[in-house]
């Protein structure tokens, strides 16, 4: 697994709302669910090297 980095996100608030419902949803922390939904993203579009993807 690569070293994990860190960084400041902004984000409206309605769309934290969402995301903060969607992810106890889903049994997740925000970022937990943000980092997921970014890695599906990243898959589907051919972008994400596969030795990296995660299950």
């Amino acid at each position: 697994m690569s070293e994990r980095k860190s960084f400041p996100l902004r984000i409206d608030g309605d769309i934290y709302k969402a995301l903060e419902g969607w992810a106890a949803d889903e049994l997740r922390s925000v970022n937990g669910h943000i980092e997921y939904l970014l890695r599906e993203a990243l898959k589907k579009s051919g972008r994400l090297p596969k030795h990296k993807e995660r299950s």
